[in-house]
């Protein structure tokens, strides 16, 4: 008993200092999401390349969490409830480095349209997508620490507007590229950038699925709705 008891606290604690990487990982994208919106908008070149250099402590700590948590199933041969939170632990690193990657794809693009006239007011729109994504991913991660499915469902359910945002947007830019063909580069470059918030919600709608499956043992049964309707798949 004594050294069930030994194995389960070792456990909890290697389990620990993974959490605690992965909150500093979601910290480190949300302030990502936000200055590459912020970067765009006001053109700031070198707030761009503050974002861009900062992915790289982002991947870092990717590779820390994935690294963690393998030697704690290596070491720990977790039972069948902690191995879910570990792996779960590895797939939320995951979406959380990919949001990172599109945060940063946003600042590749800053230095680019801050050389061309600004179409409309559609870095304020994409601000406020990003704020949504911010959002979205600031609630999935305190789900995750509190094993709160209730906020994790909510999540999922804003998802539909980050759609609905970006659909908006898509239209908007395909009306002043045929206005004006003069538009046509720097639209495209902002739809990428609207793309690229959009797929962070999905990310971050992932990461809340994973905290249902999680609490309740099996993820949720509805496919959730997809508001983006362009059936555009733009990566960068």
């Amino acid at each position: 008993m004594e050294e069930t008891h030994h194995i389960a606290s070792a456990f909890d604690r290697d389990l620990e200092k993974v959490q605690a990487q992965i909150m500093k990982m979601g910290g480190l994208v949300e302030d990502a999401i936000r200055l590459a919106a912020k970067s765009l908008e006001t053109r700031d070149e070198p707030l761009a390349e503050q974002v861009r250099a900062a992915d790289k402590q982002i991947d870092i700590l990717e590779a820390q969490i994935n690294e963690n948590a393998a030697r704690v199933i290596a070491l720990r041969a977790p039972a069948a409830i902690d191995l879910r939170l570990i792996l779960s632990v590895m797939k939320i690193s995951g979406n959380l480095e990919r949001i990172g990657d599109y945060a940063k794809n946003m600042a590749k693009r800053t230095s680019v349209l801050s050389q061309m006239p600004p179409v409309s007011d559609s870095t304020a729109a994409i601000r406020r997508m990003a704020r949504l994504a911010e959002e979205m991913l600031k609630d999935s991660l305190d789900a995750y620490i509190r094993r709160d499915a209730e906020l994790a469902a909510d999540v999922i359910a804003r998802d539909e507007e980050l759609d609905q945002m970006y659909d908006g947007l898509f239209r908007e830019f395909l009306t002043f590229m045929m206005e004006d063909p003069r538009n046509i580069t720097a639209c495209m470059h902002m739809h990428f950038i609207a793309k690229n918030v959009e797929r962070m919600g999905d990310h971050c709608t992932s990461m809340a699925e994973q905290v249902i499956y999680l609490v309740t043992g099996s993820t949720p049964d509805e496919a959730r709705p997809k508001a983006d309707d362009t059936s555009v798949n733009m990566q960068d």
